[in-house]
């Protein structure tokens, strides 16, 4: 009986308190950039078809071997472990704030036994007990929330945790981009180390056959001095792309763990090279609203700024009169034989508190231009997000334009490099022309090879942060626990 007379006095102040809100009215800021990418030419790559958000790692990247690394740092990465804790925490606070909204209905029970003298004014040797008994249910502190003010908290705490899930989303996606390119980086560095001890090994067959030369007497001490430099300076890049290489590998490992040598170990199971490996080239752009928006590091801005929204309603709230109840009902008696006799031991209480700004309401209504200041600045954070993601999106696109012609002139340079070292030697071999013509040509080959290698490098690391900014690989942070 109780129980049912609370419950149904809770509900309808429930119901008598809820739909007031003093949260202003949302509306998204419109976006502060153009409506198509900016760039001669970039207007093709609109296009149709899924844009990289649709499209998970696993189908953008075709290298199984960086599919699996790809895999290992989401599940063992420890700044994405931290972004998935920081959802618990933020989850757990909203939950805190949602609890607010409801009255907190605890039972009680008690006894107490009280010894008093039958006489006060003798010594006090006989005594008499009192013994009483209670038990009951009761409303502590309940606000009525007439104003909107814990419904507001309760709002903001909710799109802050949204925020935080979306902030979740953006370290994975910048995890998946970072492991691709420091494997990228890895095939780079390993590519670049052949390429010095290839050139190594020639220059320092070069060497032996000028060194016989000149104990033959039949070439000078330049020509030898020079064949030395020639070869001491790729013996020098051997060990420069050694160091590269190992450090390659060390940021593998720090990204995805130390499983990762299983993958990417050269010596029984040979791993890809950099011409081997590829990725899904063709990935239409789309119009900026379906770019930006998509991107989870825009989406929390935007939450941030809901947040800063229903601040404003709870700083409005505060500055109006808050109500707060606390009430009990239950039995309270002398003996357990009376204690649920409803005619004998019935007890209530009730306890209205009024509270009124009055002396304060300068300091609130500085609460509320807080407020509003912070919505502000979340609106221009929100919109600072929104152009800092379309010039990135705008420069991998511009990039990604001209790489293909920069590669094609790029290994022309190579084959045309190639050529002249070949004629070099060959007209040196024929005492046409002296061996620094020779040095020159093999060390713009040297480079011309090295730049083809970087290059390509280059190419696909563009390919790697136009999938990031597009908001490629975007998935629930719920797969990745």
């Amino acid at each position: 009986m109780a129980i049912r007379i609370i419950t149904s006095a809770v509900a309808g102040l429930m119901l008598f308190t809820a739909g007031c809100s003093f949260i202003p009215e949302y509306s998204q800021p419109e976006m502060p950039v153009a409506d198509t990418w900016s760039g001669k030419g970039l207007e093709a790559d609109a296009g149709s078809g899924p844009v990289a958000a649709d499209i998970v790692y696993q189908d953008y990247f075709t290298s199984q071997t960086l599919q699996q690394i790809i895999a290992m740092a989401l599940e063992n990465n420890r700044n994405l472990k931290v972004a998935l804790l920081n959802i618990e925490q933020a989850k757990a606070a909203y939950r805190i704030k949602r609890s607010d909204e409801l009255p907190v209905i605890a039972g009680s029970t008690g006894v107490s036994r009280q010894g008093i003298p039958e006489d006060s004014s003798s010594s006090g040797k006989a005594y008499t007990t009192d013994t009483s008994m209670s038990v009951g249910l009761g409303v502590t502190a309940y606000e009525l929330d007439l104003f909107g003010r814990v419904r507001s908290l309760s709002q903001s705490a909710l799109e802050s945790y949204l925020s935080t899930r979306e902030a979740a989303s953006s370290t994975r996606i910048a995890l998946v981009g970072q492991t691709a390119d420091a494997y990228v980086n890895l095939l780079a560095q390993r590519k670049l180390l052949q390429l010095a001890q290839a050139t190594y090994k020639a220059q320092k067959a070069t060497y032996d056959v000028i060194k016989t030369q000149y104990d033959a007497g039949s070439t000078d001490q330049l020509a030898l001095a020079q064949a030395a430099t020639s070869t001491q300076s790729a013996k020098a890049s051997i060990y420069q792309y050694k160091r590269l290489a190992a450090q390659a590998e060390n940021a593998l490992v720090y990204l995805a763990g130390p499983g990762v040598y299983d993958l990417i170990k050269t010596s029984e199971t040979p791993c890809e090279t950099i011409d081997d490996i590829g990725f899904l080239t063709r990935l239409p752009a789309g119009l900026p609203s379906q770019i930006l928006l998509a991107r989870p590091d825009i989406q929390a801005a935007e939450h941030q700024l809901k947040a800063a929204n229903a601040d404003i309603g709870a700083a409005r709230a505060a500055l109006y009169p808050t109500i707060s109840l606390t009430g009990s009902l239950g039995f309270a008696a002398e003996g357990l034989s009376y204690l649920f006799d409803p005619s004998r031991s019935l007890s209530w209480g009730f306890s209205p508190n009024l509270t009124i700004p009055i002396f304060n309401r300068e300091g609130l209504k500085a609460s509320l231009d807080v407020a509003t200041v912070g919505e502000k600045i979340a609106a221009a954070q929100y919109e600072d997000a929104i152009q800092t993601a379309f010039r990135e999106v705008a420069d991998q696109l511009v990039a990604r334009k001209h790489y293909k012609g920069q590669m094609d002139a790029q290994n022309a340079l190579v084959s045309a490099t190639r050529n002249a070292y070949c004629l070099s030697k060959a007209r040196y071999d024929n005492g046409i022309d002296d061996f620094l013509s020779v040095l020159d040509s093999q060390r713009s080959l040297f480079s011309a090879e090295q730049g083809a290698i970087v290059l390509k490098q280059s190419y696909l690391s563009n390919l790697i942060n136009l999938y990031k900014v597009m908001g490629g690989g975007k998935m629930d942070t719920s797969s990745t626990n």
